[in-house]
């Protein structure tokens, strides 16, 4: 007869709670509170840039908290130079695929550039059209203290708003290029005061592209809303990357934050181009990729 332990007994019921606890958290909803529990807890968020239903659904399963529908769309989906000839048409359209996608992950899209800085007024109505036609969680939106009010306002209306410091790619041409930001004391002091100032306007969460990383880490110790890096080294509370650049899909350019957990392009390439020489040889499709023959009997009675 086996005897089973005391201490066997122990450790098998906890690797059970561990795995019971894993699934748990895979298939639980993100919501806006999530990224508050988590950053009170210390744990760290992930979130992707996503623009369709696919690639939404195997990053919900794969547990990512958050899915991003960046303006970024018009770099790597809609092959545009920049960001600012970007749409709402085409944020909404790309988010309904999103959403209808994601179970678990927090959906947020971005506001296109001049959504929102033209007035209170129509950040309101756009943010408004994005969580009702596209069926977004919440929005995001770049800048500091110039769009406190659009924040607060939008916030009112009882959506949830994601800020953008350092890099905003929306105001690339002021800043002259894609630039490091908060290299100097004055421009350190200036990004966290705008950390300081988005918290207090209701923001539940602000992303930082491309500062230091000390000082990354320093507004994500001042301020209580949680910080997602980009390219802002690790002290964020969690980081975002775009999917298609840790994929290898995109090879327009690199930046430097980027890390490739795989290159699906260049095996993407390699399968167009056995599909190509397969049709062009005449071997596929082979016989296992057809249906059944009708018959000699039917085609002689077609005309």
């Amino acid at each position: 007869m086996h005897v089973v332990s005391l201490s066997n007994m122990r450790a098998f019921f906890y690797r059970a709670h561990i795995v019971r606890k894993r699934r748990e958290k895979v298939g639980m909803k993100n919501t806006v509170a999530t990224f508050q529990e988590m950053k009170a807890k210390g744990e760290k968020i992930s979130m992707l840039t996503c623009y369709d239903y696919s690639t939404a659904k195997l990053m919900d399963e794969a547990g990512v908290n958050s899915l991003l529908i960046g303006d970024s769309l018009g770099n790597v989906v809609l092959g545009y130079e920049d960001t600012l000839s970007v749409t709402m048409e085409d944020m909404i359209h790309h988010t309904r695929p999103v959403a209808r996608g994601a179970k678990n992950a927090l959906v947020i899209a971005d506001m296109p550039f001049m959504s929102y800085q033209a007035s209170v007024y129509d950040a309101v109505m756009n943010a408004g059209r994005l969580l009702k036609e596209g069926r977004a969680h919440a929005v995001k939106l770049e800048g500091g203290a110039a769009v406190c009010e659009q924040i607060r306002a939008i916030v009112d209306a009882g959506i949830p708003v994601c800020a953008h410091l350092g890099l905003t790619p929306q105001s690339i041409n002021a800043f002259g290029g894609h630039k490091v930001q908060g290299k100097s004391a004055e421009a350190a002091q200036t990004i966290l005061e705008d950390a300081k100032r988005i918290e207090e306007a209701g923001a539940f969460a602000v992303v930082i592209e491309c500062i230091p990383a000390d000082l990354a880490r320093k507004i994500s110790e001042t301020i209580s809303i949680p910080t997602i890096g980009i390219g802002a080294g690790p002290g964020c509370d969690g980081q975002v990357l775009v999917y298609q650049d840790m994929l290898g899909l995109f090879s327009d350019f690199k930046p430097k934050f980027v890390k490739g957990f795989a290159n699906l392009g260049e095996q993407m390439t390699q399968a167009f181009k056995d599909y190509d020489a397969e049709v062009k040889a005449g071997s596929f499709p082979a016989a296992e990729h057809c249906f059944k023959d009708v018959g000699e009997e039917v085609l002689d009675k077609l005309y």
